[in-house]
């Protein structure tokens, strides 16, 4: 991995010593495409050389340590470095995610469904917190949100909810949320105080290109009708919503979200392509060596993956056996730690499917 590493670092000399060229700058198609070069390989670079250096500054303070007689000095020194070893072991952490082999659809943006499962109206209040949760890790990120359709609840929940995330990288950090997520807590609705346990299930799909997948225009049926829940006037009047059949598997995708009926198609027909890939990826998966599956685990989304727990504030990855302490942080999108370790763990599966527990 040092070797890989080593030549990431002299990649990156080369590429930004290019950007010096004149023949470069004064070309709008070279330097364009070494700036993208650049911009891939730094995050390798930059993170091999701030190892680099805390692993150099470990080596000089023991060294101080062997020559230090003073008390207080040697217990400062040994103080730092307890604090570089932990820096280091953090920055290799780092190196193996930044190291891993690359998912082909790791930049793409991703469509996220979430659905209420079991336990009615608290599944449906646990899916609008699943998406606070999602769209205040997209605000972190700086990735742009575009909601695609709504099922809303009397009491604001969502029986289902998809929304479109567009960013740099969003499905290499999204696609291991795709599971059953189970949450253990006392219903607004519960006058005793029980603690009830309810599921919600959550997608994650990358966006599918045009040149991917063709779909024959007289395989589909497409429905218009009235757009449901708030809006004003125009949703209740017009016939903007659109649901899209596909024939030959059953599938159907509806979008009201927007009040052209154009657009609202276009955003459907992004979801149907989405999942239809998706669909074709998981046949083609299916089809691998059964023995491996059954002992990595099959990644379907009917398994549990995760458990938020309420009164201990605890939430709970199955796959990697993860548990942190920090329940409303994580609620509020602050995700990385968890999958950073969802990232780490996955890292020597070519299928990209963590091992259950």
């Amino acid at each position: 991995m040092f070797e890989q590493l080593y030549n990431f670092e002299k990649k990156y000399e080369e590429l930004s010593s290019r950007l010096c060229d004149p023949s470069v700058i004064e070309s709008a198609e070279k330097y364009t495409a070494t700036v993208k070069e650049l911009k891939s390989v730094e995050p390798v670079a930059m993170a091999y050389r701030e190892y680099r250096q805390k692993k150099q500054e470990l080596a000089d303070a023991k060294i101080m340590l062997t020559e230090e007689n003073d008390n207080d000095l040697r217990e400062f020194i040994n103080l730092e470095i307890s604090v570089l070893e932990d820096e280091i072991s953090k920055a290799e952490e780092k190196l193996k995610i930044l190291m891993k082999p690359k998912d082909p659809r790791d930049e793409r943006n991703v469509i996220v469904e979430i659905r209420g499962g079991a336990g009615g109206e608290e599944a449906a209040l646990f899916a609008a917190v699943l998406y606070r949760m999602y769209s205040m890790y997209a605000v972190r990120k700086g990735w742009k949100i575009n909601l695609l359709n709504v099922n809303e609840t009397e009491l604001g929940g969502f029986k289902e909810i998809s929304f479109m995330i567009a960013g740099e990288g969003a499905y290499s950090r999204l696609k291991f949320e795709s599971g059953v997520h189970r949450v253990q807590r006392v219903p607004e609705t519960e006058t005793q105080g029980r603690i009830h346990t309810s599921t919600v299930t959550v997608a994650v799909l990358p966006e599918a290109d045009d040149v991917e997948l063709t779909i024959d225009p007289t395989e589909l049926r497409i429905d218009t009708f009235r757009a449901s829940g708030a809006g004003g006037q125009h949703i209740n009047k017009t016939e903007s919503a659109i649901r899209i059949t596909h024939l030959p598997t059953g599938m159907v995708v509806e979008c009201q979200d927007e009040r052209s009926q154009y657009k609202n198609k276009d955003k459907a027909m992004k979801v149907l392509k989405s999942r239809l890939l998706e669909a074709k990826r998981e046949q083609q998966q299916s089809e691998l060596a059964g023995e491996r599956r059954s002992q990595v685990g099959t990644g379907d989304r009917s398994e549990r993956i995760r458990t938020y727990n309420y009164p201990q504030g605890r939430i709970t990855d199955h796959r990697i056996g993860m548990t942190l302490y920090k329940m409303d942080a994580f609620l509020n999108g602050d995700l990385d730690e968890m999958i950073d370790a969802l990232t780490v763990k996955n890292g020597s599966d070519e299928n990209n499917v963590v091992t259950n527990k």
